[in-house]
C-alpha cells in the first residue's frame, strides 16, 4: 500500500543509515533494483553476486529516481547529483530496513519454512489487509537483500506487516529476523528443502528455528504440530523468549486444530477450531498444504487480536498465485484443457503437496490427470532417492501420465510403471512439443520443478499454444 507521505527525505536516510546526502529530496519509494525502478524512489547500490549496482546509478537517476545510495560517486554521475553517500551500501540498507522497523508501531509477522512461506505470507496479507493498512514483502524477496529492502520500503503508518524469511544455510535467519523484530512467527513445515547444504533435517529445523531469536518480548511462535520437529522448535521458540506456543494443523493437540476439510478444484472448505472458537470458512485455494497454513494465518490473527471473522472472508476470496497453483483453460482441437502452474521451485514435500492435489483433481470426459516434473535442486547425496521416492507415490496415485525433465528425474522415469510414462527429455524445452501432441480436451496439466529446471517455459509455451483468454482464477492484488 502507497505511503501517505514520503517514505524517506534526505535527513532522514542519511540518519537512519549514518551517511551523508547532497541536496535536499524526498523518496515514495526504494529499489536495487534500476530495470523496474519507480519515479521519485531511492536507488541503492547494491554489490552483489552477478554485478555491482553502482554500474546503473546513472540509468536510475535518468529514469527518476529521487536519488541514489552509494558508497562512491559512480563514473558518469555528476557530483552534484542527489546522491546518499555511506560507508557500505549493504549495511546501509539494512540500517534503512532497521530504522523503518524502529519507528513503526505495526504488529509484525515473520514467516519461514521448507515450503509454503510466500503462499502464507500472501494468505496474512489478505487477512490483515482488510483490517488496517497492511505492507507484505513482494515476490519472495526473503534473504539478505529482501528482507532489508522490504523493511525499508514499510510506511510509518503501516498498521500490520508481514515478511517473508528464506536460508539456504544455516545462521542466514537470524540477522534477518533481528532487523524485523517480529511480534509473532511463523515455522510453516521443516521438509528437505535445501538440504544439500545441511547435515540433516534436524540441522534445517534449527535453522528455521533461527526465526525465533527475533521475536519481541513475549512473541508468539506458530508451528507445525504435525510436522516431527514441534518440540524443536517449541523448546528453541521457548529458549528464545516466546511468550505463547500455537500449534496448527490435524493433531488433536494443535491449538489451531483442522476438524475437517473438502477439497475442491478450485477451492477448500474447511471446518476448524482457532484457539477455542470453533471456525467455518472457505479457502479459495485447493490443496491440504494451503489449508493447513491457513490454520497458522488464523491463529496468528488471532494472537495479535485482529478480526478472524474479516480474515477468513479475505481467505475466501484469494486466487492463487502465479507459479504456485494458478489455473488457466487453454484450448487444443476439440476443447480445452486445464493448466496447474506449480512451476515456482520444487523440494519434496511441495512436490508431493501438488501431486497430492492433482490427483485429487476432477477430469472431464476422456480426460487425464498429467504431471510435468522437473528435477528438484540442492538435495545433496541423496538426491537421485528424494526423485525414485516419488514413483511410488505417482504410482499409488490417480494419476495417469508423467513427463520428467533433467538428470535427476530420469531415474523417476525409470522407475515408473510403463503405463504411467511420458517422455523424458534432458531438459523442460524437450518437453513442450511431445506434451502439446499429447493432450486431448478434460485433459488437467500440473507443471513443476525447482527454478534451475526452467519449468516456467512449459507454462509459457502452453499459454502461446493454447488461448490465455481462457485464464482463470488470476491473482487479486491484496
Amino acid at each position: 500500500m502507497e505511503a501517505v507521505e514520503p517514505l524517506w527525505d534526505s535527513e532522514a536516510a542519511a540518519a537512519a543509515c549514518a551517511g551523508r546526502s547532497s541536496g535536499r529530496w524526498q523518496a515514495h519509494d526504494v529499489s536495487i533494483d534500476s530495470r523496474s525502478i519507480t519515479r521519485g524512489a531511492l536507488f541503492v547500490a547494491i554489490r552483489g553476486d552477478s554485478g555491482d549496482g553502482h554500474a546503473y546509478v546513472a540509468d536510475a537517476l535518468k529514469k527518476g529516481a529521487a536519488a541514489a545510495m552509494v558508497d562512491h560517486v559512480p563514473e558518469g554521475v555528476a557530483q552534484e547529483a542527489p546522491l546518499l553517500m555511506v560507508r557500505d551500501t549493504q549495511a546501509a540498507l539494512e540500517a534503512l530496513g532497521a530504522a523503518a522497523r524502529a519507528r513503526s508501531a505495526a504488529r509484525i509477522v515473520a514467516v519461514t519454512g521448507s515450503a509454503g512461506k510466500t503462499g502464507t505470507k500472501e494468505m496474512l496479507r489478505a487477512a490483515f489487509a482488510r483490517q488496517g493498512m497492511t505492507h507484505a514483502s513482494q515476490a519472495s524477496y526473503n534473504n539478505q537483500w529482501g528482507v532489508p529492502l522490504s523493511l525499508a520500503r514499510m510506511p510509518r503508518e503501516t498498521q500490520f506487516g508481514v515478511f517473508e524469511i528464506g536460508m539456504n544455510h544455516a545462521g542466514e535467519i537470524t540477522p534477518l529476523t533481528k532487523i524485523v523484530r517480529p511480534h509473532a512467527a511463523i515455522v510453516t513445515t521443516i521438509a528437505p528443502a535445501h538440504i544439500g547444504n545441511f547435515e540433516s533435517l534436524t540441522a534445517i529445523a534449527e535453522a528455521k528455528a533461527e526465526i525465533f531469536s527475533g521475536l519481541t518480548p513475549g512473541g508468539v511462535a506458530v508451528i507445525n504440530q504435525d510436522n516431527p520437529f514441534f518440540d524443536l522448535l517449541a523448546r528453541r521458540s521457548r529458549e528464545a523468549g516466546a511468550g505463547r506456543i500455537v500449534g496448527f494443523g490435524a493433531s488433536p493437540a494443535a491449538e489451531a486444530r483442522l476438524v475437517k476439510a473438502v477439497h475442491h478444484a478450485e477451492c477448500s472448505c474447511v471446518l476448524a477450531e482457532i484457539c477455542g472458537q470453533p471456525l467455518t470458512c472457505k479457502i479459495g485455494l485447493a490443496g491440504n498444504h494451503w489449508t493447513m497454513n491457513a490454520l497458522a494465518v488464523l491463529a496468528v490473527v488471532q494472537a495479535l487480536g485482529a478480526d478472524m471473522a474479516l480474515a477468513a472472508l479475505a481467505l475466501a476470496e484469494l486466487k492463487p498465485l502465479a507459479g504456485r497453483g494458478r489455473r488457466h483453460r487453454l484450448h487444443i482441437a476439440d476443447g480445452v484443457f486445464t493448466l496447474i502452474d506449480e512451476s515456482y521451485n520444487a523440494n519434496p514435500a511441495s512436490m508431493l503437496a501438488a501431486l497430492n492435489n492433482l490427483s485429487g483433481h476432477v477430469t472431464e470426459g476422456r480426460g487425464r490427470r498429467i504431471a510435468v516434473l522437473g528435477d528438484m535442486a540442492e538435495l545433496g547425496e541423496e538426491a537421485k532417492n528424494y526423485h525414485r521416492d516419488l514413483a511410488g507415490a505417482i504410482a499409488d496415485s490417480r494419476i495417469h501420465l508423467t513427463f520428467t525433465a533433467g538428470r535427476e528425474m530420469q531415474i523417476l522415469h525409470d522407475n515408473l510403471p510403463r503405463e504411467l510414462r511420458g517422455t523424458h527429455s534432458a531438459d523442460s524445452a524437450g518437453l513442450v512439443t511431445p506434451l502439446w501432441e499429447t493432450l486431448r480436451p478434460g485433459d488437467v496439466v500440473m507443471v513443476k520443478g525447482s527454478n534451475s529446471s526452467n519449468m516456467g517455459k512449459i507454462i509459457k509455451d502452453l499459454l502461446a499454444l493454447g488461448d490465455a483468454d481462457l485464464q482463470i482464477n488470476t491473482m487479486k492484488s491484496a
